[in-house]
């Protein structure tokens, strides 16, 4: 601990040193400026003193910190990452920059937290290596739960898929065309599917082509279903297929492949249940069944 307090003292002393050196060349730049801006016409909101703390300050942070994520990575872009929180449902509340700049500030926290601990723990190296150890965890923790967040949300959605077929289907044969059938359901469904179909729906409404807001629809929800799905009604509407024909038959196909996976999941539960059952339930029984007679036998010899 002494350690790192003299470190932060340093720092400290370093900061106030050039604070002090650099105070004539700040005033003078200062002076300079306003000397270039007299008599200029400020329109309200336009100098920099009438933005934000978010814009002035947290904006530029966040935008350092985001190209240091990328660097640490580069196989990752910001086009994958905002497909990514599409997939996860955040995609319209978290922007790219700003999740890779709160991955390079987990990793960055993480990291300075470890080398406190491990400074008081297990010396110089220790702390040395749990604060990368640190640093790594905070940098893929929030890539792991957008992935385990998207993850639920595909499931969500296929388990969504047949009853909002059904209802596409439905609205269709009554006599409504796509975008009124899709209007119904996100009227009368709730879900991830069905913000995901009024969000196709805002975007075919605004003059986006029915083609190109379907595909969008797939990508946001990165199930091979959906996109299925999204491919027939493109089709469809293509060759000029009714479409009500095309849901009834997405619709069962979706139901079978959904019964599938059901039965797929109950014949892996013995298996995946044999391990805890030998972990934990038959030492138990061992125990109860065996344990008599091993103190007898204690008690022969």
């Amino acid at each position: 601990m002494l350690l790192v307090l003299a470190a932060l003292l340093f720092a400290l002393a370093a900061y106030l040193v050039g604070e002090v050196v650099a105070h004539p060349a700040r005033e003078r730049s200062t002076s300079l400026r306003r000397a270039a801006s007299y008599g200029r016409i400020r329109l309200p909101g336009t100098g920099i003193e009438k933005m934000r703390f978010s814009e002035r300050v947290l904006g530029p942070a966040a935008g350092r910190l985001a190209n240091l994520a990328l660097r640490l990575n580069p196989r990752v872009t910001v086009e994958s990452v905002g497909l990514r929180l599409l997939a996860a449902g955040m995609g319209r509340t978290i922007t790219p920059t700003t999740f890779l700049a709160t991955k390079a500030a987990f990793g960055a926290v993480g990291g300075l937290f470890g080398f406190i601990i491990g400074a008081g723990s297990w010396g110089p190296l220790g702390a040395i290596g749990f604060g990368f150890a640190m640093a790594a965890g905070g940098f893929v923790l929030p890539g792991v739960l957008v992935s385990s967040r998207a993850k639920r949300r595909r499931e969500e959605i296929l388990a969504q898929l047949p009853d909002s077929l059904d209802l596409l289907a439905v609205s269709v044969e009554a006599g409504l065309g796509f975008d009124g059938a899709v209007s119904k359901l996100t009227e009368h469904m709730e879900g991830a599917l069905a913000e995901e179909f009024a969000l196709t729906l805002g975007e075919m409404r605004i003059g986006e082509s029915r083609q190109d807001a379907l595909k969008k629809l797939a990508e946001r929800a990165a199930t091979p279903e959906v996109a299925t799905f999204t491919r027939a009604i493109v089709q469809a509407d293509q060759l000029g297929i009714s479409l009500g024909r095309i849901l009834r038959v997405q619709s069962t196909d979706t139901r079978l492949k959904r019964q599938a996976a059901a039965e797929e999941k109950a014949m892996k539960a013995p298996i995946k249940m044999l391990f805890p059952t030998v972990a934990f339930i038959f030492p138990a029984m061992f125990v109860v069944i065996l344990g008599p007679a091993m103190i007898n036998l204690m008690k022969l010899f």
